[in-house]
C-alpha cells in the first residue's frame, strides 16, 4: 500500500523533537507540506531544511509555548488567518510528573490549559476549512494512561482522559463532513520525555536510570520501548485516504503493554 499525502497541509504540535518530530518527518516523506509547531525555533528551522520536499512541498514552522495559553491563542489565531490545513496532529509537551497527592488545584488548571484548552482551541480553528473542504484528519497524541493510569503521572492521566472523551464526541459531530477524529494511546517510546521521567524515578528509588529503563522494557511484551519513527507510520496511515472509515477510535501503540481491553 502506497500512502500519498501530496497536496495536503499538516500542522504538527510538539514537533521539534521526539514523537512530534518523527510524525512530521514521515508526513513530509509521504508528500504533505508540514508546519512544525513547538518552542525550539532554532531546531524547527533546521528541521524544515532536513525534511523531504521532493514532491514540491513547502515546510514552515510556528514558534509557540503551549504552557502560556493566552500567548498561544494569539499566535495560533494569527496563523489560521493566513493558512489552512488538512491534517492536524494535536501534541504538546507533557505536564510535570508526580502522584495525585503531590498536585494542587492550580497544577490541574495549568495542565488543563496545556493539554486540553490548546487542543480544543486549535481544532476549532482548523475545522472551519476542513468542513468547507469536506475532508480533514484530526489526530490526538494521548497516552495509555487514560486506560491504565500511571501513579507517577496524575496530571497527564486526568487531562488526557478528557481529551480522548472530547475527541470521541467530536468524531460523531463531524463524521458527515468527511473529517475523522482519532486518538493514539502512547506507550513507552525512546524520547527525551521518557528519559527525564526515568531520571526522576531513579532518584526516588535510589537506582540508576538504566535500571529504570530495563525494568520498563521488561514490562513490555516485545521487551523494548518504541521507536519514534514507528509512531510516525501510524499517524501517516490515519492521515491518509486509506483510513477514511476509521474515526472515534483510541488506538494503543505500546508493544502490547496494555492489559485491559
Amino acid at each position: 500500500m502506497n500512502i500519498s499525502l501530496k497536496g495536503k497541509k499538516a500542522l504538527v504540535g510538539g514537533s521539534s523533537k521526539g514523537i512530534g518530530e518523527a510524525i512530521a518527518m514521515q508526513l513530509a516523506k509521504s508528500g504533505a507540506s508540514v508546519t512544525l509547531m513547538a518552542r525550539n525555533e532554532k531546531r524547527m528551522k533546521e528541521l524544515t531544511q532536513e525534511m523531504d520536499s521532493s514532491q514540491g512541498q513547502k515546510h514552515q514552522y510556528l514558534a509557540v509555548d503551549f504552557s502560556n495559553f493566552e500567548a498561544f491563542k494569539r499566535i495560533i489565531s494569527s496563523f489560521f488567518e493566513r493558512n489552512t490545513i488538512d491534517i492536524l496532529v494535536n501534541n504538546t509537551q507533557g505536564p510535570e510528573g508526580g502522584g495525585a497527592l503531590e498536585k494542587s488545584v492550580d497544577d490541574y488548571q495549568n495542565a488543563f490549559d496545556l493539554l486540553f484548552k490548546s487542543v480544543v482551541f486549535t481544532t476549532e480553528l482548523a475545522l472551519k476549512q476542513m468542513q468547507n473542504n469536506k475532508w480533514g484528519r484530526i489526530i490526538n497524541v494521548a497516552s495509555i494512561s487514560v486506560k491504565e493510569p500511571l501513579s507517577y503521572l496524575a496530571l497527564s492521566n486526568t487531562i488526557r482522559a478528557a481529551v480522548v472523551t472530547w475527541a470521541k464526541s467530536l468524531a460523531f459531530d463531524v463524521a458527515q463532513d468527511g473529517i475523522t477524529v482519532n486518538s493514539i494511546l502512547t506507550g513507552y517510546f525512546d524520547t527525551d520525555r521518557i528519559a527525564q521521567l526515568n531520571t526522576k524515578k531513579a532518584e526516588k528509588m535510589g537506582i540508576s536510570p538504566e535500571e529504570v529503563l530495563s525494568a520498563m522494557e521488561d514490562k513490555v511484551p516485545m521487551k523494548r520501548i518504541g521507536k519514534p519513527a514507528e509512531y510516525g507510520y501510524l499517524v501517516t496511515f490515519l492521515a491518509s485516504d486509506q483510513a477514511a472509515y476509521i474515526t472515534g477510535t483510541n488506538i494503543p501503540i505500546d508493544g502490547g503493554l496494555l492489559k485491559s481491553m
